[in-house]
């Protein structure tokens, strides 16, 4: 028996096509109930283009210091004079906790020599580095793992030097880091010029991109 063979103009059929799935399944996907256009999806935040000085986003009232010379405090780190800068106080160690105002994710650090290098012996040297710890005292800071640790040359505290890369896969969603100074370079106190950390911004999605649909 001879088959039918039908055929169909493909622009009328497709526009039929597409007239009944509106029709049946309003306000999902293409159409909203009252047959306007559906609610624009959300854009996909990104996190913040381009690398900045993530210290400009410290919640300074939550940073503090351990062990630190009041008359070189840890503020001073942050001011571009590294004939101020910060000293520790008793001995040679230091803790540095800073927190920022957001989640960030941070690329390198860059210590800086005090007074442009002038007392080499007081450069730090083994700087154990953490993450979203608070309240890390001596007591208790030797006995935790840190997130990683770097060791200090005169050559990387030079101002002309870059900044030291981290493990960026440990620092995806920071929100504080907590610096345990260990040693320097042979003099009875530590002192920093200056401190940057490089890094970008989290990316956190906008609830007010969402719209009711419907």
């Amino acid at each position: 028996r001879p088959r039918v063979r039908y055929s169909f103009a493909s622009s009328h059929y497709n526009s039929n096509y597409h007239q009944i799935i509106s029709t049946m399944f309003q306000g999902l996907g293409g159409a909203t109930a009252n047959g306007g256009p559906a609610a624009a999806e959300p854009t996909p935040a990104k996190d913040g283009e381009g690398l900045i000085n993530l210290c400009d986003m410290l919640d300074k009232p939550m940073c503090y210091a351990r062990n630190e010379n009041t008359s070189y405090p840890l503020g001073n780190l942050f001011i571009g004079d590294s004939r101020l800068g910060m000293q520790s106080d008793a001995d040679e160690q230091l803790i540095i906790h800073l927190t920022f105002q957001e989640f960030v994710k941070v690329k390198s650090i860059k210590f800086s020599e005090w007074n442009m290098g002038s007392n080499p012996d007081m450069n730090p040297v083994n700087v154990h580095i953490h993450i979203n710890r608070n309240n890390l005292g001596f007591e208790d800071i030797e006995d935790v793992d840190p997130a990683q640790t770097i060791t200090l040359t005169a050559a990387d505290l030079q101002e002309v030097s870059d900044a030291i890369d981290l493990y960026y896969v440990k620092f995806q969603r920071v929100k504080s880091l907590t610096f345990f100074i260990e040693d320097n370079a042979g003099a009875d106190i530590t002192a920093i010029g200056g401190l940057q950390i490089m890094g970008r911004t989290v990316a956190t999605t906008n609830m007010n991109d969402f719209k009711k649909q419907g």
